[in-house]
């Protein structure tokens, strides 16, 4: 008996073309691949975007592309923090550069507070008063030598630091003149009293050789002060006393201005 095989051979190579089709049909081993390719290009994107973390565009394609791009978009977003750190700092910095601004604005305020208060030292011109009768004690008392001199001393009994400006103004009795004073004993400076100091100035009473005029007995002196200003009023005036006998003087009276201490004019 012969047996034909030619139609089982044809019904075989039917079989395995329909088995291929299935098999492409269901597509497992298609997507298979092309998940692979796709989760590859996921991993991709994730990397690029950590290697770019200021980039919020990138932090958000990371996160879209499966669990492997979530991981890499947070990564991206803890550099997003680190970011936001750097940022603090900075605002930091432009605290200290204020707080800069106002110290040294608060230096200027203090340098003008200084400059319109002045100084509070008692010896500071602006804080001294004129000597005259109401703040000092004042005596005459005539001198063995020179001869014919008479030393006027003013000593400070107020609190406050007193100027003895130019020369003493005297005037025995009701004399109508006033002595002038000897330009060479001018001081560089006004000389200043403090609490409990004293001044000084000479007086030539007559001259030596008898060559002044009108010569007379003074029993009574009035020593004037001086303001700020040559031959203008400084205050009180003081009325020292005179010893018993009077003293006498005549045309030549002259005085010194007055100074700071005895010594520059014990030779006048």
């Amino acid at each position: 008996m012969r047996i034909r095989r030619t139609p089982l051979l044809a019904v075989t190579g039917v079989a395995l073309a329909a088995l291929a089709l299935t098999a492409c049909g269901d597509g497992t081993g298609t997507k298979d691949e092309g998940a692979s390719q796709s989760s590859s290009t996921a991993a991709t994107a994730g990397d690029k975007g950590t290697a770019t973390p200021a980039s919020d565009k990138s932090a958000g394609s990371g996160s879209s592309s499966g669990s492997s791009g979530s991981a890499k978009g947070s990564s991206t977003s803890s550099g997003s923090t680190s970011s936001g750190s750097t940022s603090s700092g900075s605002t930091s910095s432009g605290s200290t550069s204020s707080g800069s601004g106002t110290s040294g604005s608060s230096g200027s305020s203090g340098a003008s507070g200084s400059s319109s208060g002045g100084s509070s030292e008692p010896w500071d011109p602006k804080n001294r008063v004129l000597c005259n009768g109401s703040n000092t004690k004042v005596t005459a008392q005539p001198v063995s030598r020179p001869l014919n001199h008479m030393l006027i001393t003013v000593k400070n009994t107020g609190s406050k630091y007193c100027d003895l400006t130019y020369f003493p103004v005297l005037r025995f009795d009701e004399m109508q003149w006033v002595p002038q004073a000897d330009e060479q004993t001018h001081p560089q400076a006004v000389t200043t009293l403090a609490p409990g100091e004293s001044g000084y100035a000479a007086v030539l009473l007559s001259a030596a050789d008898g060559s002044g005029e009108g010569g007379m007995t003074g029993h009574k002196l009035t020593v004037g002060f001086q303001g700020k200003t040559p031959n203008s009023s400084g205050g009180a005036s003081a009325t020292p006393a005179l010893p018993a006998k009077g003293v006498y003087y005549d045309s030549s009276l002259k005085v010194t201005y007055w100074q700071q201490n005895q010594d520059d004019i014990a030779g006048w």
